[in-house]
């Protein structure tokens, strides 16, 4: 492998786990107080969307490692589609 190449897979990027996305209307925002509860468009057992620079590259499920959450990956994009993620929208 090249040396560049290996320098390069060895960078960092933020990996975000997406649990739902819903859309509130402003007022709904301002009324939110300790201890709202928000519902989300989901399942409780449904697949979490795994993204890279906001492009989805996967799924997977919320399990518990330890005291911390963790994904198990249910799904993975091509390598290519990963890569193309990084290039953003």
């Amino acid at each position: 492998m090249p040396s560049d190449l290996s320098r390069i897979l060895r960078l960092e990027v933020p990996l975000i786990v997406q649990i739902a996305e819903r859309r509130m209307s402003l007022s709904e925002v301002t009324a939110l107080t300790h201890g709202s509860i928000i519902e989300l468009p989901k399942k409780v057992d449904g697949d979490l969307d795994v993204l890279v620079n906001s492009t989805r590259i996967g799924t997977g499920r919320a399990v518990k490692v330890g005291e911390n959450f963790g994904v198990r990956l249910t799904g993975v994009g091509a390598v290519t589609e990963r890569v193309a993620a990084l290039g953003g929208r």
